[in-house]
């Protein structure tokens, strides 16, 4: 009881001063927005001893000095401009208000009856379907990433799939269908990660040859595996946007397929639904209205704090037979479907508030400008590297990444390997000034910048590039 009473004291303590406890957390903020700049873009993290577990707390003022002590200096400026691994955005400071706020109200985002909160996270979606240019028809909801939106759009899809085949998988299983045929033409890992986790199986993936030096699927060939498979129900998962060079399938004569052949049409548009954002790139996701779900990420290029995506859906009542919770107290999922119905989660964070004080601190027009100047910065980093002795582009820059690849004096030298790429992206790692990740492109080991956040501008390119040819001259050094 005592023990009891004395921690008691101590969050009564904390409450009482609580005003204290968050200023301090604002000057930390501050600090570190202010120390972007100079901070190593990517930290190379050293295994620390594990603190043990207190036996008797000290309370929040002393448990921020403790990590600060410990641990502040030694993070990542993953927010800041020159964090051009994967695709990372930097959270606009209008979200980081909302964000502080979603743990200050800690509302449950489960349903809508018993807060203001589940009609904040309709409108946001609504605002979002305006801003991807989608019909109405499409409904919505926030997850916790791109593979969580993928498998919410792909479980509708194995729902529909079963269906056809009179099976209702949610309640019976996959054991009564023979296996579920996904074609695509460059599917992202996500992708397979939520097969696997569906029941469906990675195997499941038929690749789809793309065009050629594309990674957008060839139509004819989709086609002609839509009529070799016509008697049986397929997914099709389009990309909006590969991961590698931003090549987008045609997404409007995968929707005209679909006069002929039954399927259902996942669009991945993670990033890449946000050219819709732009009249210079909205063509690009012509024929995304036609899709039957679609995922898009929100900590990525809506640049909201992780972690946050959105999946959309022309089906809920699909959506409603997969993810229904039937406990008696959540009332009935068909009358009133809560968003407990219609997410793996239960219990959810609200989500939706830093994207709506983002949606409505810069509106449509601020997030075209997001947009149309990461895509420019991406440009000018592509124009230097076509023009280089070092390295080499190894695809069109056609939105905001640049796919390149370190250049071989000679063609005779031997082809370049991973190892390759590994030992220069370390070099540059520790060089502090840019981070940016490996891949494979066409069978060839290659590099990926990508560019998503808000504060890159100009002067950043002519750093980032002074970084890359640093880093080849000690890595050339180092070979």
């Amino acid at each position: 009881m005592r023990e009891w009473m004395e921690m008691v004291s101590k969050m009564q303590a904390d409450q009482q001063d609580l005003a204290a406890l968050l200023n301090r957390v604002v000057q930390e903020s501050l600090q570190f927005f202010a120390g972007l700049e100079d901070r190593p873009v990517a930290a190379q993290a050293k295994t620390e001893a594990v603190e043990s577990l207190p036996s008797d707390g000290s309370g929040g003022l002393q448990a921020l000095e403790r990590f600060q002590q410990l641990y502040a200096k030694k993070l990542s400026a993953s927010a800041g401009p020159r964090y051009l691994g994967f695709v990372t955005g930097g959270a606009t400071p209008a979200s980081i208000a909302g964000d502080w706020l979603v743990s200050v109200y800690d509302q449950n985002l489960s349903g809508i009856s018993d807060s203001i909160a589940g009609y904040v996270e309709l409108e946001t979606i609504a605002m979002l379907r305006e801003l991807f240019l989608l019909p109405d028809d499409f409904s919505g909801a926030f997850v916790s990433g791109a593979t969580m939106a993928n498998f919410v759009g792909l479980a509708q899809a194995r729902q529909w799939a079963a269906r056809k085949q009179g099976v209702d998988v949610a309640n019976d299983g996959l054991y009564q269908l023979p296996p579920l045929k996904i074609a695509s033409g460059a599917p992202h890992s996500s992708i397979y990660k939520s097969l696997s986790m569906l029941g469906i199986g990675r195997k499941s993936v038929h690749l789809i040859p793309c065009q050629p030096n594309r990674e957008a699927i060839d139509i004819a060939a989709l086609r002609a595996f839509l009529e070799e498979h016509r008697n049986e129900p397929c997914v099709v998962v389009a990309n909006a946007g590969t991961v590698n060079t931003v090549d987008y399938d045609d997404l409007a004569a995968i929707a005209r397929l679909k006069s002929d052949y039954a399927f259902w049409l996942h669009v991945d548009a993670a990033f890449g639904g946000f050219a819709a954002c732009s009249p210079r790139f909205s063509h690009l996701v012509n024929g995304l209205e036609h899709a039957d779900s679609i995922t898009i990420d929100a900590h990525k290029w809506l640049n909201v704090p992780y972690d946050s995506a959105m999946q959309f859906t022309r089906h809920k009542s699909l959506q409603i037979d997969v993810f229904q919770n039937n406990a008696a107290y959540l009332g009935s999922a068909i009358a009133q479907p809560e968003f407990a119905h219609l997410t793996p989660e239960n219990s959810r964070r609200f989500r939706a508030l830093p994207a709506w004080f983002s949606l409505q601190a810069y509106g449509r027009a601020g997030y075209k400008e997001i947009v149309e100047s990461n895509a420019e910065v991406a440009r000018l980093l592509g124009e230097k590297i076509a023009g280089s002795d070092s390295f080499e582009l190894l695809a069109p820059v056609r939105l905001n990444i640049v796919c390149f690849s370190l250049k071989r004096k000679t063609r005779a030298e031997e082809p370049l390997t991973m190892n390759d790429i590994t030992r220069f992206l370390d070099q540059l790692s520790r060089d502090g000034r840019v981070f940016m990740t490996p891949t494979n492109y066409q069978g060839s080991p290659a590099i990926r910048a990508a560019f998503s956040n808000w504060r890159t501008v100009g002067q950043d390119v002519d750093v980032i590039w002074q970084a890359l040819c640093d880093s080849f001259a000690g890595y050339s050094r180092e070979g």
